[in-house]
């Protein structure tokens, strides 16, 4: 699986670079920048302000994990584009589902 998250004590963590007012919801697959870092690319239509668009996404990711939204949360990069957003569950559990968030083209 390529470097767009890492396990941590209770899930993982998911390295996301964020579109606010794009035109739908979508999860894109994942990116690598200049400096090899990849990311998982997804856009939402809320605009970032007042959180709204940090809140779309842990929507948006919750339901592309079918997950509940309580499991999803941005845990830093809360004014960036570059965001981590931690999904709690076993990490051994998560790594399917995040295999088929990877390959998604929505």
């Amino acid at each position: 699986m390529s470097g767009f998250f890492r396990e941590c004590r209770d899930g993982v963590e998911l390295f996301v670079r964020l579109t606010p007012r794009a035109a739908k919801d979508a999860v894109e697959g994942i990116e690598t920048t200049a400096d090899g870092r990849s990311h998982l690319s997804a856009r939402v239509r809320a605009v970032p302000e007042k959180g709204e668009a940090n809140a779309a996404l842990e929507k948006l990711l919750a339901a592309s994990l079918d997950m509940p939204k309580k499991s999803i949360a941005v845990i830093a990069g809360g004014a960036s584009r570059l965001k981590t957003v931690r999904v709690a569950g076993t990490p051994g559990d998560l790594e399917p589902r995040l295999a088929r968030l990877a390959g998604r083209k929505d």
